[in-house]
């Protein structure tokens, strides 16, 4: 039991768990130490909950002996936990159902997508969490419990995994709505002014809202199975809250689903108004070429020792200036003709 014991209920860099249980009297023990839970493994009319957070992974040893001594889980599942790198799914051990969840925010200062896994055992009488991150979701849970823990704890543990699932289904909708802001955002700024810039930030919303799409469809499966499936470790009162769960991540997938075509939406408005804008500084060059072609034929024409025997205008002969003034006249008269006939052509 001494490997048990290293793990201390602290905020010091140290493993901190919360333990909560109801168990023979009835009575609900909070903070309930760790080197009592093999005898309530042994009441199966008990109601134990352990979450374990242990920051960055860094006690992964401990933790392991405590799944493996105490709670006796098979090494496949305790390795899949300890990794953190797994897609939403529920393995059936038989004894206990293993499940991954995960917890969606946004980082304040990037507004970059965070994923946080929550690896959670349940069995008959017990539900153990297991995370390397603070999770906003099992604090909010906690306060439930500690709220009303008389009506809570009197349910099977499978409950206190609904809680957390529900609750993580609110986050992935504050989510969502915040990608939903992000993209609108986005419209104005690429109907209002477009710039290459918002590229990266079109691709940086794209990356999040297929990342948002890979965690929803598993685990919109997993709350199916645990809706649905017939699994010992869940009771028959508490399989239609996980059909509720169900029910709102089907609602999640179809938002997401609405995102990607916005931000695919997204990406092709912008290269329309990129390519319009081409267009348009094409047109404008190719006009003024077109406007300057006449003059520069006839400058080039009369350019060719036109006026190369006198240079000066006080000396020309009437004939030549008649000349230079017909020369002028029919530069600027066939740009206006130009000008004139690309409007007749709606060209500008």
């Amino acid at each position: 039991m001494s490997d048990i014991q290293e793990i201390p209920a602290s905020n010091d860099g140290q493993p901190d768990y919360f333990c909560v249980c109801r168990w023979g009297t009835g009575e609900n023990i909070f903070d309930f130490p760790i080197s009592q839970i093999q005898d309530v493994l042994q009441d199966q009319e008990a109601t134990l909950w352990l979450d374990i957070h242990d920051p960055d992974g860094k006690y992964s040893s401990q933790v392991e002996r405590l799944f493996r001594d105490v709670f006796q889980f098979h090494p496949l599942s305790i390795e899949d936990a300890l990794q953190e790198s797994n897609h939403p799914k529920l393995d059936d051990w038989d004894r206990y159902l293993y499940t991954v969840f995960h917890a969606i925010d946004f980082d304040p200062d990037t507004d970059e997508l965070r994923l946080h896994e929550l690896d959670a055992f349940l069995g008959r009488n017990y539900l153990v969490t297991y995370h390397t991150e603070p999770l906003s979701v099992v604090d909010k849970v906690r306060q439930v419990i500690q709220r009303d823990s008389e009506n809570r704890l009197k349910r099977r543990p499978d409950h206190v995994l609904y809680l957390l699932m529900d609750r993580g289904v609110d986050e992935h909708l504050a989510a969502i709505e915040h990608l939903d802001e992000a993209i609108e955002t986005l419209m104005d700024l690429i109907l209002e002014k477009p710039s290459f810039e918002l590229m990266g930030r079109i691709y940086q919303i794209k990356r999040s809202v297929a990342r948002v799409y890979r965690i929803i469809v598993p685990q919109r499966e997993v709350a199916n199975r645990l809706a649905r499936d017939q699994y010992a470790q869940v009771g028959t009162r508490d399989r239609i809250y996980f059909r509720d769960v169900y029910d709102g991540l089907v609602r999640l997938h179809g938002l997401v689903e609405g995102n990607r075509d916005l931000v695919s939406g997204a990406i092709e408005t912008y290269l329309s108004i990129s390519a319009n804008r081409t267009n348009d500084v094409m047109k404008t060059l190719t006009i003024v070429t077109v406007l300057f072609l006449p003059l520069n034929f006839l400058a080039g024409f009369f350019g060719m020792n036109f006026f190369a025997d006198n240079i000066a205008i006080d000396s020309w002969a009437p004939g030549k200036i008649l000349l230079f003034v017909l020369t002028c006249a029919c530069m600027l008269g066939s740009a206006s003709a130009f000008w004139w006939w690309g409007r007749k052509r709606g060209w500008y």
